[in-house]
């Protein structure tokens, strides 16, 4: 099986390249950048932005693939509050490019969208688990563009048969990850331990609330969402268990090897933050026989090692100063 992976630099590519080479298919990654990690083992990687449409085509008429995960965004809220238009040209110009390639080259691989819980919004507690259902009124141009994505996926499948499905993908964290709670924590806390920050955990809301998936388990996840799921259809896919940003920090706390004190920084506080995000992923359990495997203190683990092998290296190669 050729497997073709869009975005694949970003955090989730390399793992779900090598998945996809331990399942025995052939691998090509593409991104607009380099990996930040060496590449996957057999797996090739091509230089190539979504937005070029004439790249992108060149590449898959050349690999023909069988089945295409389309990971490439701009994928941080924050930033498509201060760059929209990148982000709609990326998101959801790139969704077409790359549904048009396929179109042209009458090609009809199985396309996985990895799209987003951002697309909800804030959801009311007692619709909480969200399910597929619910409405989307997504809090900025990130969670717009992924609801884009989405459809534009839907109506590529109604109008001419490209099998797609959609994941609408919760909070997923685990080692590399940059940019989130979980990973913005463990960072803190490991530079905290390497002595360049003192022991204070500065923090927005440590009230928000997330069901935390380990990137590991979810490339399981969305390998089998490609062999069991059913085409056309939306899905969520996430974690069940929610923790609050609190409970994160009391783990690493509990796994850290000095004691910090936590203080309130009003501006690491977002107005874009929904205040919990949870999915319903019964649908997605019950087509694919799936759970999480991994717990949340392994995955903190694993990410404080993670940022200690990086931070060591960053403490290395600072110039020494000689008195």
């Amino acid at each position: 099986m050729k497997v073709m992976i869009t975005g694949a630099a970003g955090f989730i590519g390399p793992y779900l390249a090598r998945h996809s080479s331990q399942m025995g298919s052939t691998v090509l990654g593409i991104d607009h950048r380099d990996p930040e990690t060496p590449w996957v083992g057999a797996a090739a990687f091509e230089l190539c932005d979504v937005r070029d449409e004439g790249r992108l085509s060149e590449l898959v008429s050349k690999f023909q693939p069988d089945r295409v995960f389309h990971l490439a965004a701009q994928s941080y809220p924050t930033i498509s509050l201060i760059r929209p238009r990148e982000t709609l040209d990326s998101n959801v110009g790139g969704t077409i490019n790359l549904f048009e390639s396929l179109r042209a080259l009458k090609i009809m691989p199985m396309v996985v969208v990895a799209c987003s819980s951002a697309e909800y919004g804030p959801v009311a507690s007692q619709d909480l688990p969200v399910r597929e259902t619910h409405s989307l009124s997504p809090l900025h141009p990130y969670g717009v563009s992924k609801v884009a994505q989405d459809l534009l996926a839907a109506q590529y499948f109604l109008n001419y048969g490209i099998p797609t499905i959609r994941i609408r993908i919760f909070n997923t964290t685990g080692p590399g990850k940059r940019g989130d709670v979980c990973s913005d924590l463990a960072r803190r806390a490991v530079e905290m331990e390497l002595g360049i920050r003192p022991p204070v955990m500065l923090v927005g809301n440590t009230t928000n609330r997330r069901a935390i998936v380990d990137v590991r388990d979810f490339v399981r996840g969305i390998w089998l969402a490609a062999d069991h799921c059913k085409a056309g259809e939306v899905y969520n896919l996430g974690a069940e268990k929610i923790y609050s940003v609190q409970e994160i920090i009391d783990e690493i706390h509990s796994q850290l090897g000095i004691k910090f004190k936590i203080e309130r920084e009003a501006t690491l506080v977002r107005a874009c933050d929904e205040l919990v995000i949870a999915g319903d992923i019964s649908k997605f359990r019950n087509c694919c026989s799936w759970e999480p495997k991994i717990d949340l203190a392994t995955t903190i683990r694993d990410m404080l090692e993670w940022w200690r092998l990086q931070l060591a290296k960053s403490v290395e190669s600072q110039p020494s100063v000689k008195a």
